[in-house]
């Protein structure tokens, strides 16, 4: 007699729950917004950069493609106004804030709580001056009758027009007392982090201030330090307001640097395509600089 054999059945896999074609929907607005009052103005610059829009009150605005970004390579003024802002950058992000802030969190590490309230008042009261008035409290102190040669006069040093000398140091000078302070609280919340206990160790090992810095403070806040340059670097680069009250970009053009120039070509002699085309240029060039700041942070994971 045969016998019935018995077959496992695999249990059904539980149903998946059906995606509801509404949940999107309280984000809609939010979308909408963001599409209509940030996408939108961003895709109209976009188009203008390749017109030849003007604010003469021209009646028609013509298509010409890459005529503007290939004028700005060929414009003399345009590659002067390229180093001055790298040189901007350079001098008051990359070495003066970031340096100076550094430098200052770590005094103030050692430093007494008056001593931390007060450094660290002062310098924030900087930070949180508007952009436009510092850019006057700072041209105040470097004309030529300003409180920079009142000091040298009264310490029988040579004075100088330090705006027409030296516009570039004068306005990145002003950047770093600015500015300092984000670089400043960044650092302080990294050194705040470090263990203690590392840092005893090897001061009982022996290692010096310089070589307990070296080695161990700055390779553990690595990475605070290129987000605070990325940060820094962005923002110094579109500095406008400080610069354009302080020199408004001369004289000539020896402070003029690229935002000051998209600004003179936009507004003061109306081309508007052209000065958008370099605007695109450089929000370019911080694209740039946060991708090299975001491998580098990245490699050292």
């Amino acid at each position: 007699m045969a016998t019935a054999t018995k077959v496992a059945v695999a249990p059904a896999a539980p149903a998946r729950p059906r995606r509801r074609p509404l949940r999107w929907l309280p984000l809609a607005p939010a979308t909408v917004l963001l599409l209509l009052f940030l996408g939108g103005p961003i895709g109209y610059c976009v188009y203008i950069a390749f017109t030849n829009m003007q604010l003469t009150g021209a009646a028609t605005t013509d298509f010409v493609g890459l005529d503007n970004f290939q004028r700005a390579f060929e414009d003399d003024n345009f590659r002067n106004a390229v180093i001055l802002t790298l040189v901007f950058t350079l001098l008051s992000s990359l070495i003066g804030q970031n340096t100076l802030g550094l430098a200052l969190a770590t005094a103030m590490q050692r430093a007494s709580k008056p001593v931390r309230t007060i450094t660290g008042s002062i310098v924030i009261a900087a930070w949180v001056v508007p952009e436009i008035v510092a850019g006057f409290l700072l041209y105040a102190f470097f004309r030529r009758e300003g409180t920079l040669n009142a000091i040298l006069d009264w310490l029988h040093l040579p004075s100088q027009n330090w705006l027409y000398t030296l516009p570039i140091l004068a306005v990145s000078f002003a950047n770093v007392w600015r500015g300092t302070a984000f670089s400043m609280l960044v650092y302080s919340a990294a050194l705040s982090e470090i263990p203690k206990e590392i840092t005893e160790a090897a001061e009982v090992d022996g290692a010096s201030g310089p070589r307990r810095f070296w080695h161990i403070t700055l390779p553990m806040i690595r990475r605070s330090i290129g987000t605070n340059l990325m940060l820094n670097t962005l923002q110094t680069l579109s500095v406008f307001g400080l610069i354009w009250a302080m020199t408004r970009g001369g004289p000539g053009n020896r402070s003029q640097t690229l935002p000051v120039f998209m600004y003179d070509q936009a507004f003061n002699k109306s081309l508007i395509g052209y000065g958008t085309a370099v605007a695109l240029l450089l929000l370019l060039v911080g694209a740039v600089f946060s991708l090299v700041y975001l491998r580098l942070m990245q490699d050292e994971v």
